[in-house]
């Protein structure tokens, strides 16, 4: 049965270098099911996907994100692509704005090289994800449990791995987006920020 997220308003947070199809495809299936896609980036008029090996097409930005604010969304979408997450980490903004998500128990949903922001954003620990290959040290010395599967959902995180993923991706999001907060991921982000450091 088709997902209805009619009234949902969901972030697309992306810098210059996101993997087009990343964006595009999960953004068809959130307007097809009625959602309302916002698309946000430190850059202000127009963002640059890459497509596989070179540049790709540029998009325009819905709301830069010095004005966005989690708490007007319903969930979020970080598309993968190297150059992307790798610009979006090393801005406090932007790693604030992912973080009010987890904070809030909201659904997130990452592909490929996204979950490195989440790493910046410490909200990966216990979590079992998957991403690109190349992140799995990354992922695992912040804690997380990697797994090599086309998609995994955990407790309102949604993770895949690569363009190929992205119908077992768009689908799981799908479902989770439309169950809307998810508790167990407020407690999973609120449990970890109290424990101990090992630092």
């Amino acid at each position: 049965m088709p997902q209805d997220l009619t009234g949902k308003k969901i972030a697309i947070l992306v810098a210059d270098g996101f993997e087009q199809s990343e964006m595009t495809e999960p953004r068809k299936a959130l307007d097809r099911a009625g959602a309302e896609t916002i698309l946000i980036s430190p850059s202000e008029g127009k963002v640059k996907a890459w497509q596989h090996t070179d540049w790709g097409d540029e998009f325009p930005v819905n709301m830069p994100l010095q004005q966005a604010n989690a708490d007007d969304f319903d969930a979020l979408v970080l598309p993968g692509g190297v150059f992307n997450p790798d610009r979006l980490r090393i801005q406090p903004k932007a790693v604030a704005f992912v973080r009010a998500f987890f904070e809030a128990g909201k659904p997130v949903a990452a592909i490929c090289h996204g979950p490195w922001t989440l790493i910046e954003a410490r909200v990966v620990q216990g979590r079992t994800l998957t991403s690109w290959p190349s992140l799995k040290t990354d992922l695992e010395n912040a804690g997380a449990h990697w797994v090599d599967e086309e998609v995994v959902v955990d407790q309102g995180l949604v993770t895949s791995r690569k363009p190929d993923d992205l119908p077992a991706f768009n689908r799981a999001m799908l479902e989770e987006f439309a169950e809307g907060i998810h508790q167990r991921q407020h407690r999973a982000y609120t449990q970890r920020q109290h424990r101990p450091s090992a630092h």
